[in-house]
């Protein structure tokens, strides 16, 4: 435990039995709480928000869905880094440190929010740092790759992700009923709207300690840091970390390689933010802003001097690989709408279901309150608990089958449902009683959720079979780099939406997207003559 690890071959079935599959688990075990942990900071903006909303917070609506996309780009943009941590810094210093990082704001929103005037730049800046969280995703998918056999890589990875995705649903179930008492002391403030947990409505007038949101992710992370520095491993060997520093160089390594990905995400975002909210206000369009950002990041990091540029070197060997990026496509489909909506559901409900849509001297309103609206936080925790629930079990069932049958069938489920939903978004965006519309629209959006899980696990079942064991993990990683920006685009674009009255247009759009990648995976992997049959 907390030793480097030399001549780690897990292919050889005699050192699994004896060592290997101990060593494996152990560090499974370290690393599902910590990347759950990622995940739940990394995200908690969209649970907060409606919070903020409910407890008469003075921001627009518009305005609080920029806290949840800021996370969002950040915490994809730092995935690019991340991605190449390990072989750089060793998997046991990575993990310590990112889990580390993620106290820092845990503490700030905890601290800013107990102050409804807190200026919104400061909420910006938290969800600009709560990025950490999400870039956690890349090294620690990358890391538990190098612990298990090909044969075991839809088990592992997805376990690893699939129970590290439950820090959404966790937080979200959490952290409404953490707020119902003083855990942590501090004042608590009167409910102005209805809020809710798991188990029912809270009425408005209720005293709630919404500081709590943030501070209650030091009762684990704490643990968690210690756990990976004396439980964890690096692993020495030359197709994982041969050359790593000590860990005092590694968290610097670590630090400045986050630090390019923080400059090119704000670069990003102040291009496409209204100046209103510290943006530059071009609004230039996210299209061309993304691609901008993911390049800018790829080159800057290249350009780091010495032993990390020329580690890189060997690494970005990936890019000439066609199926690396026929992946990122596919994996974008499944883990992009996984994170995209999981980030967007409780807001989203909140605002199309939680208020009547009426008009007004011939204009359509959405403003007045529906008092038979259904409790956003006691409904937002079930699609993205069923997405991760079922990652491994995704990844098992293409174990057997192999991984491009199976996406190929959830991606088909996945044009159906999203279709569906975008119906009921439309009729109840233009009623008076939207609650009509919730259980099909729950229904729908619950299918679309476990899609997306079993997506994920066979999609990374692909990656580990269509590449080496050297560049295997680097590709998990930058993958779920570029899908990561679902938690970007997804509340961006619903955000956009929601203020043009046209939510269901947003669905449109990503179902039609599910279809370019039916075809690209039926190509690559599935048709008569395919580059690999069925991986």
């Amino acid at each position: 435990m907390g030793q480097d690890l030399r001549n780690y071959t897990p292919e050889d079935e005699t050192f699994w039995q004896n060592e290997g599959k101990a060593i494996a688990n152990r560090n499974l075990w370290i690393s599902i709480p910590s990347l759950l942990c990622g995940f739940a900071v990394w995200l908690y903006w969209g649970i907060i928000t409606v919070q903020m909303i409910n407890l008469g917070f003075g921001f627009e609506k518009s305005d609080l869905f920029t806290l949840g996309a800021i996370a969002g780009l950040t915490g994809a943009t730092l995935r690019i880094p991340s991605t190449f941590f390990v072989r750089i810094a060793g998997g046991r210093n990575t993990i310590f440190f990112t889990t580390a990082l993620l106290m820092i704001p845990a503490i700030g929103a905890g601290y800013y929010l107990q102050d409804p005037n807190t200026p919104l730049w400061k909420f910006q800046v938290l969800a600009f740092l709560s990025g950490i969280g999400g870039g956690n995703f890349s090294s620690s998918m990358s890391n538990i790759s190098f612990f298990f056999p090909k044969r075991m890589q839809g088990y592992s990875l997805g376990m690893n992700a699939g129970l590290g995705n439950f820090g959404v649903t966790t937080m979200q179930i959490l952290i409404p009923l953490v707020m119902t008492f003083g855990l942590f002391g501090g004042e608590g403030r009167e409910l102005v709207n209805t809020s809710g947990t798991l188990i029912g409505k809270i009425p408005a007038g209720t005293e709630t300690y919404i500081q709590n949101a943030g501070f209650v992710w030091l009762l684990f992370l704490v643990p968690l840091a210690f756990a990976g520095w004396w439980g964890m491993n690096n692993i020495r060997d030359e197709h994982v970390s041969p050359d790593i520093p000590s860990p005092a160089g590694a968290f610097g390594t670590i630090t400045g390689m986050l630090l390019v990905g923080f400059l090119t995400a704000a670069f990003g975002l102040w291009l496409m933010l209204p100046a209103k909210v510290g943006g530059s206000g071009f609004m230039v369009s996210k299209w061309i802003v993304l691609p901008i950002v993911i390049a800018l990041t790829v080159f800057l990091l290249k350009m780091i001097p010495g032993q990390v540029g020329q580690n890189l070197s060997r690494q970005y060997k990936i890019f000439g690989n066609k199926h690396t990026w026929a992946m990122t496509v596919i994996y974008t489909m499944t883990f992009g709408s996984f994170i995209g909506y999981a980030a967007t559901f409780a807001l989203a409900i909140k605002v199309v279901f939680g208020f009547q849509h009426i008009e007004v001297d011939g204009v359509m309103t959405h403003d007045l309150a529906n008092p038979n609206g259904p409790s956003a936080l006691m409904f937002a925790w079930m699609g993205p608990f069923i997405g991760a629930l079922i990652r491994p079990v995704g990844g098992m069932i293409a174990d057997k089958l192999g991984g491009a049958r199976v996406t190929q069938w959830i991606s088909i489920v996945m044009v159906g449902s999203a279709l569906g939903v975008a119906y009921f978004l439309k009729q109840a965006y233009v009623s008076a009683t939207p609650e009509e519309f919730f259980f099909p629209f729950m229904i729908l959006f619950l299918i679309l959720f476990a899609a997306t899980g079993i997506g994920n696990g066979s999609t990374f079942r692909t990656i580990a079979v269509a590449f080496n064991k050297e560049q295997a993990g680097p590709v998990l990683g930058w993958t779920a780099a570029v899908a990561a920006y679902g938690a970007f685009i997804i509340p961006k674009v619903f955000g956009e939406q929601i203020k043009a009255a046209t939510p269901e247009y947003a669905l449109y759009g990503f179902a039609v997207f599910y279809g370019v990648c039916i075809l690209i995976n039926w190509w690559f992997y599935l048709r008569p003559g395919a580059y690999i049959k069925n991986p």
